[in-house]
């Protein structure tokens, strides 16, 4: 029978433990660590992360991370260098070596080899005397009190600090190099941020049913268009151009402001004769930000002939919308 407080305490535990290996890396961000970011800023060719088991599986993590935020980066088992993937460097690279010992004898066997082509190793260890450390450029302490487990052997608390040295060295680059959330778009095309901030107006507009009015039209026309639009406004058009537009909103003031008189009265006199267009080629992150910035939840979109083409509303432009085209 498992005890609940015991598992419990014992989950408490191993996160306290990690957490403290974090915060313990922070007091010692120094030279070092600012002379690694700007080593992998300047590289001119790739960052080859690499390590054995656990530190192998942390490094791969840390090589996605890079390249997804710019920094060209790969990983690189130390045992695959030896039958031929060796030939992948060149001397613009730079290695970015992990072993939380720093007495790993694949890695170590393997740096010499790096060495010999005189590329910049920057080594990751929790010894800062270790050989690891001695054959590095720069070196990184990731020392941890004990790890995170009972037994105070299997990497956690160690693994954990890696991983977060690794963010770190990401987001000091992000910093670095003025990394943009279009540029981040760019490099993962197939997620929602990638497709809000790529994608055009076009891919989301609604184009069907668009609920069009004529100036001289009575509201009590206009509502029934507005209502099976199904978008809360009216495009207001005359000889095929925008000249104004009614939203749910208005029409509600009008029915009250007006009584009776709001049947017959004509779509013109509580039509906004400004609205807010955007081009059916710009991109919907755009169309959200001008929809923030003007407080208000839809745009008419125009074609290249500033004809009306399409509405694009703020769900829209939310993550996760689907596309319509």
């Amino acid at each position: 029978m498992i005890e609940q407080n015991a598992i419990l305490c014992r989950a408490a535990e191993c996160l306290r433990c990690e957490a403290t290996a974090i915060e313990s890396l922070i007091t010692r961000l120094d030279e070092d660590f600012v002379r690694a970011v700007e080593a992998i800023r300047s590289c001119k060719g790739k960052i080859v992360v690499t390590g054995v088991g656990k530190s192998g599986h942390i490094g791969s993590k840390i090589a996605a991370t890079l390249a997804s935020t710019g920094t060209p980066a790969f990983f690189l088992n130390p045992l695959d260098a030896y039958h031929g993937d060796l030939g992948m460097l060149s001397a613009d690279d730079l290695i970015l070596a992990i072993s939380y010992s720093g007495a790993t004898e694949e890695l170590l066997r393997f740096l010499p080899l790096i060495q010999a082509k005189h590329i910049t190793i920057i080594g990751i260890s929790g010894n800062p005397d270790s050989l690891l450390a001695r054959y590095s450029d720069i070196h990184l302490n990731i020392a941890v009190d004990r790890e995170a487990d009972p037994l105070n052997l299997i990497p956690t608390a160690s693994t954990t600090a890696t991983l977060a040295l690794g963010d770190a060295l990401a987001c000091a680059l992000i910093e670095a190099t003025h990394f943009q959330p279009t540029d981040f778009a760019r490099l993962h095309p197939g997620g929602d941020l990638g497709r809000k901030l790529l994608a055009r107006v076009e891919d989301v507009m609604f184009t069907d049913n668009l609920p069009f009015l004529a100036p001289a039209m009575p509201l009590s026309e206009a509502i029934e268009i507005v209502t099976n639009g199904k978008l809360g406004v009216g495009i207001v058009v005359e000889n095929e151009q925008l000249v104004g537009i009614i939203t749910d909103g208005d029409i509600r003031r009008a029915m009250q402001r007006l009584g009776q008189a709001f049947f017959n009265t004509p779509v013109a006199d509580i039509m906004a004769r400004q609205p807010k267009t955007i081009s059916r080629n710009a991109r919907i992150v755009d169309a959200g930000e001008m929809m923030n910035h003007h407080s208000i939840h839809s745009l008419i979109v125009l074609d290249d002939d500033n004809k009306v083409c399409g509405v694009i509303d703020s769900f829209s432009c939310l993550p996760g919308t689907r596309f319509y085209h």
